[in-house]
């Protein structure tokens, strides 16, 4: 942007010194101005200006009734009554500055007489850094340099080289702010250790300056083109353990450097061949993996540049076979006094560890007490629900495949999780760590401690009813650790069930908590769907608060109650929540009188409105009905 700017100040330049040029035809007939010593001068110089009229040009022959003005662009500096003035002028900035002559006569307006356009500059610096580059075999030799200050004048540039056998060759670049110029002319590596000397000359009209000179030999200068026609090879379509990156280069390359990276990562892989040939080895690439690819070229071990980086390749390596092994888990759960169902659970493989696209997990059920395979079952998701007996000792095996084959099984053997009391953790708590995690922390089973190989910290979304949609989550804690933090699927305003397993060979001891990483008072309370009458008692029922409107764990529900139309305050009853509880009895009301009823639930947060309200009069312990009056919903 500065460099257009500057070549629009200069062609103003050109175009003011027309003008002036014009101006002195139209408009100096009248008189001269003239300026000593010089037009265009240094910067700090004095300048003198003289104005004078030509015979019979006054406004009339009486010359103190000629008044001359001299302007410095439109403001007035001197004025003197007379033929001529006189002016000396000092302190001129860099740049153009315009002054104009004018005559004043009495009773008119003032006439043009002429003017000038002063300059005010430097001498060109010495031009500093001159580098000369070809840029590939058949180019041109290029240079550039550093000009140093502005001059603020019409300066001109001779770029000059010189060779062997005396051959010499000139460029002349006359832009005021020219730094780059090309000779043209191609040199050939017939004679590599020849020296040619390049120099710089810069000249105006206050003084000139020349470069250092800049020796250089063909094998200094010439920058290999980028090598092209990039690709890869892998010597095995099965295997990634040997691949050959090709492509081509100029014929003088010696040197190439290879650079190479997954396509996700920042960090560069680097690689320096000598005499490559258009062709080099890589062994450490990963599997299932886009690369990125890019090489560069150089002419000798020591002189020159290397050049610019090649276009990037982009190449997937083929798959491998999937390395690691599952982390499973399962859910057991009874169905009838024969059966139960077992529900598996898998995490997908990482990149690293899966080494290619997963195509299908092979599940395999073995009765070990016959040692017989019962099911084997294929598919594409990441658990799997049977039924099978409740006798017998159960294993399973899980494995994943890709293209090339399947990962080491993943073999558990099926317990009751929960079944060994003495090795259950206890004191388990659950706190809120951030809006998105939960700690989880426990002391270790107070008998068979050393019996505990691992910990297994299970949680899911607290979902009353059928939960067997609600995702399962776990991580594993060796024996040593008493806390966890659990993130994964973890959002804020919903409660959790959490689990903490602890497992020994064959056997499992568990506890259980709610917990949830962030709550506030629910946003509605139960809605009472019925009250029945039950030996001089009712029995109140409610459906759950839906879970959306929970907001977190629930503690507490509260029953309300209070004769109609009185303003004591009401009657209460806290009950501990419990996931499976929808009804509760109260024995304390008394017969044919017509109460209103209504509940709240609690959170940590506080305590939600109420929900809708119900009329109940108790007839006695022979009469059992329902008050008669309509639901009243209250909003909060």
């Amino acid at each position: 942007m500065a460099h257009t700017f500057r070549r629009c100040s200069l062609a103003l330049i050109f175009i003011t010194m027309w003008l002036l040029i014009k101006a002195k035809i139209d408009e100096c007939k009248r008189g001269d101005v003239t300026v000593k010593p010089s037009r265009v001068i240094l910067l700090g110089s004095t300048v003198n200006i003289s104005c004078s009229l030509k015979p019979r040009q006054g406004c009339s022959p009486y010359s103190r009734r000629n008044k001359l003005i001299l302007y410095k662009f439109d403001r007035r500096i001197n004025f003197h009554h007379g033929h001529s003035l006189n002016a000396q002028v000092t302190g001129l900035p860099l740049g153009t500055t315009l002054f104009v002559c004018k005559l004043a006569c009495i009773n008119s307006d003032e006439i043009q007489i002429c003017g000038a356009e002063i300059l005010v500059g430097v001498a060109p610096e010495q031009p500093q850094n001159l580098s000369c580059i070809q840029k590939g075999e058949q180019g041109t030799v290029a240079c550039t340099w550093e000009r140093g200050q502005d001059t603020h004048l019409y300066t001109e540039y001779t770029l000059q080289l010189s060779g062997p056998k005396n051959l010499t060759w000139q460029k002349q670049c006359k832009d005021h702010y020219c730094d780059y110029l090309d000779f043209g002319i191609n040199l050939t590596p017939e004679l590599p250790e020849s020296n040619f000397t390049a120099k710089v000359t810069a000249v105006n009209s206050l003084g000139s300056s020349s470069s250092f000179p800049s020796t250089f030999t063909f094998l200094d200068i010439v920058r290999p083109l980028p090598p092209w026609d990039i690709r890869i090879k892998f010597q095995k379509a099965s295997s990634v353990s040997r691949c050959t990156l090709y492509w081509r280069d100029e014929g003088l390359v010696l040197l190439n450097r290879l650079r190479y990276r997954p396509s996700n990562s920042r960090h560069w892989n680097m690689v320096n061949v000598t005499e490559a040939r258009g062709r080099h080895d890589l062994l450490d690439l990963k599997p299932f993996t886009e690369y990125e690819f890019q090489i560069s070229s150089k002419l000798h071990l020591y002189k020159g540049s290397w050049s610019d980086w090649s276009e990037t390749l982009r190449a997937q390596t083929p798959e491998e076979e999937p390395t690691g092994m599952l982390d499973v888990w399962y859910m057991k759960r009874h169905i009838d006094y024969s059966r139960q169902q077992i529900s598996l659970f898998w995490k997908n493989l990482s990149v690293s560890e899966a080494r290619g696209k997963i195509l299908h997990y092979q599940v395999t059920l073995q009765e070990l007490t016959g040692g017989k395979v019962m099911t084997q079952n294929i598919t594409g998701h990441t658990s799997w629900t049977t039924v099978i007996s409740r006798t017998g000792n159960w294993a399973v095996a899980v494995s994943a495949a890709n293209s090339k084959g399947n990962s080491l099984p993943t073999r558990i053997n099926i317990m009751n999780l929960c079944e060994a009391g003495l090795l259950a953790p206890h004191q388990v708590s659950a706190n809120s760590e951030s809006m998105d995690s939960i700690l989880v922390t426990w002391q270790p089973p107070r008998k068979d401690l050393s019996a505990v190989q691992e910990y297994v910290v299970e949680w899911r979304q607290l979902h009353p009813g059928d939960d067997t949609q609600i995702p399962l989550n776990w991580l594993r804690s060796p024996p040593h650790n008493v806390s966890a933090l659990i993130s994964e699927n973890i959002k804020p305003y919903t409660c959790y069930e959490i689990r903490v397993y602890a497992l020994s060979e064959d056997q499992g001891g568990c506890s259980s908590i709610l917990g949830n990483s962030k709550h506030k008072a629910p946003l509605s309370g139960p809605h009472i769907n019925a009250i029945t009458e039950e030996k001089g008692s009712i029995l109140i029922s409610w459906n759950s608060i839906p879970v959306q409107e929970q907001m977190g764990c629930l503690l507490h529900y509260r029953i309300y109650w209070k004769e109609r139309d009185s303003n004591s305050q009401p009657q209460l009853c806290e009950i501990p929540y419990r996931v499976s509880q929808n009804s509760h009895p109260i024995n304390s009301l008394q017969p044919r009188v017509t109460y209103v009823l209504w509940m709240t639930a609690l959170t940590a947060a506080g305590e939600s409105s109420q929900g809708n309200e119900r009329e109940f009069c108790l007839q006695g312990e022979d009469t059992a009905a329902l008050g008669q009056a309509p639901d009243r919903l209250v909003h909060a």
